[in-house]
C-alpha cells in the first residue's frame, strides 16, 4: 500500500476542501492511501505555543509523515502570491529530510484557493514547487487531456487545481474533478515508481 501525503494550510476552509477531493482521487486508485495532514498557525509572539492537536480536522504533520510518504501534494492558500506562512514555515524545518534525500525521486504536486480572482494562483503554484524541486521530487501537474481543465471557467491550471473563494461559492465540479484527477494521478504515478524500483 502506497501513502500520499496530502499536507496543507487552510485557513478558511476551501484549501482543505480542496484537499479532501485530492485524498478521493488518492484512495480511487488500488493499493493507495491519502494520508491528510495540516500545520498549525504561526505566532507572532514568539513565546506563544498552540495546542498539540488542532481544534478540527486533519492532525498536524510531522517530519515523518514526509520521511514515510511515497508521493505529496502541497496545498496552500495565497497570500500575496506566495503560500501562506505556516506551510512556508514548516517546510522550511525540513533540512533533514533534504540531507538525507527522504524525498528525492518521489511524485509532488501543489494546489491552491484565493480569495480573488487576480490573487497570484500560478505564482503560489510555482512557489510551492520551488522546495519540492530542491527535496528532488518529480513534480507533477494536469495535463490538457484532463477535460475538467479545458472546459472550467472556474478554477484550475496546468500547475495544480486552483479555486477562487467567493462568500456564495463553493467549489466547483470542475474544480472537484482536477481536485480528484490530481490525487489519482499522484497515486498512480507513486505505485508505477515503486514497481520500477
Amino acid at each position: 500500500m502506497i501513502k500520499i501525503l496530502v499536507l496543507y494550510f487552510s485557513r478558511s476552509g476551501t484549501t482543505a476542501e480542496m484537499a479532501n477531493y485530492i485524498a478521493r482521487g488518492v484512495a480511487s486508485i488500488d493499493g493507495a492511501e491519502a494520508v491528510l495532514r495540516t500545520v498549525p498557525d504561526v505566532s507572532t509572539v514568539c513565546e506563544k505555543t498552540g495546542s498539540s492537536l488542532p481544534e478540527h480536522g486533519a492532525v498536524y504533520a510531522t517530519l515523518d509523515d514526509l520521511k514515510s510518504c511515497d508521493g505529496l501534494a502541497l496545498g496552500s492558500p495565497t497570500h500575496f502570491g506566495n503560500m501562506a506562512a505556516p506551510l512556508k514555515y514548516f517546510i522550511d524545518s525540513t533540512t533533514e529530510i533534504w540531507f538525507s534525500g527522504g524525498l528525492s525521486g518521489k511524485p509532488g504536486s501543489v494546489f491552491t484557493s484565493t480569495g480573488s480572482m487576480h490573487g497570484g494562483q500560478e505564482s503560489t503554484l510555482l512557489s510551492m514547487m520551488l522546495p519540492l524541486l530542491h527535496h528532488g521530487m518529480l513534480i507533477l501537474g494536469l495535463p490538457s487531456t484532463e477535460h475538467a481543465l479545458r472546459e472550467t471557467t472556474t478554477g484550475g491550471t496546468p500547475y495544480g487545481p486552483s479555486h477562487v473563494s467567493t462568500a456564495h461559492q463553493g467549489l466547483s465540479d470542475h474544480e472537484k474533478a482536477l481536485c480528484k484527477a490530481l490525487g489519482a494521478r499522484l497515486a498512480k504515478t507513486a505505485l508505477l515508481l515503486q514497481i520500477a524500483s
